[in-house]
């Protein structure tokens, strides 16, 4: 049965160029298949240029046609401003947490009212604990539809996982403070959200997990981020401009646990590294490098691209995939990304959360500087190894991780509740 959904996202979905919005288009874009999907979309700053000129639907705006095409009805606000001094107001004078205001905006909140006074819905698919401010208006609306909230990461553990991290380094005490902070409130927080949706989903097992420990008796459905694997076909011969030992690790480079990953592989392991294989580059592929990644410049053996239009080429032209994840949450799209072009990749453990990989089969796990160095030479080394890992890797994704695998489950969910 074709359902009517309203989807609410924190940015403009397409193009899928990050982690959140490549789940976004793909459930878009799956759903909208064999049933009548709308959207409701902030604009981040710098996606106006995504915008077709023209008169759209609504505004002076016309979506980016794949957009158009899969969605019946597209409309986006401006993402709201909050200045530094607003949020360290915000922290001392209020008892909520950061991401429950960092969202806050009339406008969105008068468009939502009106699209659920004009349309019924089914389904209101929530996507991000950002945009839970906005249930009271849909719980207002009649009939009220379903409310499905997407929780992309367990956002309590991801921030008591960075305060643990940070806590460890005196210059980083400041932003320990604030995650110790975040993740008090957010317990209580993302508790109160979870209760009130109609249907919880997670991406991973350890997610679904901790939200229960948060909520007793809580039914989450896990449904795994995913990736259209026809959309990552690894060439048979790399870019020309990729030296021949190139390490590559994608994502945007303004989140915590990304700057985190790229500084301690870039102090702590490249150098182990290149004490064997001297020609070795490391390319960091991803939009808004933050400040703390300046002292990577001077290294003429590390790479910070910014932002590019096509993360493929760099994933398609790496020896090797390196994901030296030490913090976060959810699962990391990224690893999907570079699986299914057949990369050999070598990563924490906490970096494959959530993905039931083995060891050796579909890539390589390393925690501590000297392993994950000896993982890296090694595939180096071996380009018959790492071929025969890449093909597993894309194996595995297709069979569990692809799109067309996992819309079924969210029909499911959906039917469940």
């Amino acid at each position: 049965m074709a359902n009517n959904i309203l989807f609410l996202t924190p940015q403009l979905p397409y193009p899928p160029c990050k982690g959140t919005a490549l789940r976004n288009w793909g459930l878009i874009a799956g759903l909208a298949r064999r049933h009548r999907v709308s959207l409701l979309s902030f604009l981040s700053p710098g996606q106006d240029a995504f915008l077709c000129r023209g008169k759209g639907k609504r505004g002076d705006f016309s979506p980016p046609p794949p957009l158009a095409a899969a969605c019946a009805r597209v409309e986006v606000v401006p993402h709201p401003t909050r200045t530094l001094a607003r949020r360290l107001r915000d922290l001392a004078l209020t008892h909520q947490p950061d991401m429950a205001l960092r969202l806050a905006s009339e406008t969105f909140a008068r468009r939502l009212e009106d699209w659920l006074a004009e349309e019924s819905f089914d389904i209101v698919h929530v996507e991000g604990i950002e945009l839970a401010p906005y249930l009271d208006a849909i719980e207002a609306a009649r009939p009220r539809p379903l409310v499905v909230f997407d929780d992309h990461n367990c956002e309590y553990l991801l921030q008591r996982r960075v305060f643990l991290t940070d806590s460890r380094a005196p210059i980083r005490w400041p932003g320990a403070a604030y995650s110790f902070v975040q993740w008090r409130r957010l317990r209580r927080y993302e508790a109160q959200v979870c209760r009130r949706a109609d249907r919880v989903l997670a991406v991973s097992e350890a997610d679904a997990g901790a939200l229960q420990e948060l909520v007793s008796g809580l039914d989450v459905a896990v449904v795994p981020n995913g990736i259209d694997s026809r959309v990552y076909q690894v060439g048979k011969r790399p870019p020309s401009w990729m030296p021949k030992d190139a390490l590559v690790f994608t994502g945007t480079m303004n989140f915590r646990p990304n700057v985190d990953a790229v500084l301690w592989f870039a102090r702590e392991v490249l150098p182990l590294v290149q004490a064997q294989v001297p020609q070795t580059h490391f390319f960091v592929v991803g939009q808004h490098p933050h400040r703390r990644l300046d002292v990577l410049r001077r290294d003429s053996a590390v790479t910070l691209t910014g932002w590019v239009e096509d993360v493929r080429p760099y994933i398609g032209g790496a020896s090797v995939y390196v994901a030296p994840l030490r913090t976060g949450g959810g699962t990391r799209l990224k690893l999907l990304e570079a699986m299914a072009m057949e990369r050999a990749v070598v990563t924490t453990r906490l970096g494959a959360e959530g993905y039931p990989v083995t060891h050796g089969r579909e890539l390589l796990l390393a925690d501590q500087p000297a392993d994950f160095a000896a993982a890296v030479v090694a595939l180096l080394r071996a380009p018959e190894r790492r071929a025969e890992l890449g093909q597993a890797a894309r194996s595995f994704v297709e069979r569990r991780y692809d799109w067309r695998v996992i819309i079924p489950q969210v029909e499911a969910a959906y039917r469940s509740a």
